[in-house]
């Protein structure tokens, strides 16, 4: 069985632009990818059945039709391609998976762009930098994406992604952003599609849906701190019996 099996031979590509949406700090790649494949109405192409991955079955509201947890979707008018992933890839798997994967991208003239979430504290629109493997600081430049302020890694299924494109000489890019590590974060992901994966492959995206979920998880998190917060004057000006079994 092919390790990554096309539904879709009707659709052709030339060299095309796969943006990578592996779960991760603040869902920030979950997000962007997901966001692609609505906005652009992208077609199921293929199905992603590299050895590791878990072996559920997906399905989604108002469609009875079951699904592989890590596709890949097509645009063949922008040339992109978007891998999308309703599971985690397990650590233990991470370099079968990449080795999978990566082998599929080279095979295919895939230049891919790798996206992670840095934990940070963010202070204004949060702040995106670029990686490069093989040839890829040339389309950071081009993109006029910055580099890396700090030293890092980049850890995890995505983290040896990008290290498989590094080992074999492959052409890519990662792209970094300030991330919530606490919350999924659509100002994070909003900053990866304006900055970064629109610029490199050069085409434009409405982020306005990402605004309000942005807003609607930052209303959601001040309730959940002023209810914390009451919690704790509660545990410090009352007292009460646990009862027998607590």
């Amino acid at each position: 069985m092919a390790q990554v099996q096309v539904h879709r031979d009707d659709i052709e590509f030339e060299e095309p632009t796969l943006v990578e949406g592996l779960p991760g700090v603040g869902l920030v790649g979950k997000i962007a990818a997901d966001h692609l494949v609505e906005s652009y109405d992208m077609e199921h192409y293929a199905s992603v059945l590299c050895k590791g991955l878990p072996e559920i079955a997906v399905y989604t509201e108002g469609d009875p039709t079951v699904r592989a947890p890590v596709r890949l979707y097509a645009d063949a008018e922008r040339d992109l391609l978007v891998l999308q992933s309703d599971a985690p890839v397990s650590p233990a798997a991470a370099d079968e998976f990449a080795s999978c994967l990566v082998g599929w991208f080279e095979s295919h003239d895939v230049a891919p762009i790798f996206l992670s979430g840095m934990p940070a504290e963010k202070d204004g629109v949060p702040k995106v930098y670029g990686i490069a493997t093989g040839d890829g600081a040339s389309l950071l430049d081009e993109a006029d994406i910055g580099t890396p302020t700090e030293s890092g890694a980049v850890t995890g299924p995505t983290g040896a992604l990008v290290h498989e494109a590094q080992r074999i000489g492959m052409t890519g890019v990662g792209l970094v952003v300030e991330a919530d590590p606490q919350f999924p974060d659509p100002e994070a992901a909003r900053a990866l599609l304006n900055t970064g994966i629109g610029p490199l492959g050069e085409f434009e995206v409405d982020t306005d849906a990402l605004v309000e979920q942005a807003e609607e998880i930052g209303e959601a998190k001040e309730r959940l701190a002023k209810q914390m917060q009451n919690a704790e004057e509660e545990e410090s000006t009352s007292a009460r019996p646990l009862g027998m079994y607590q």
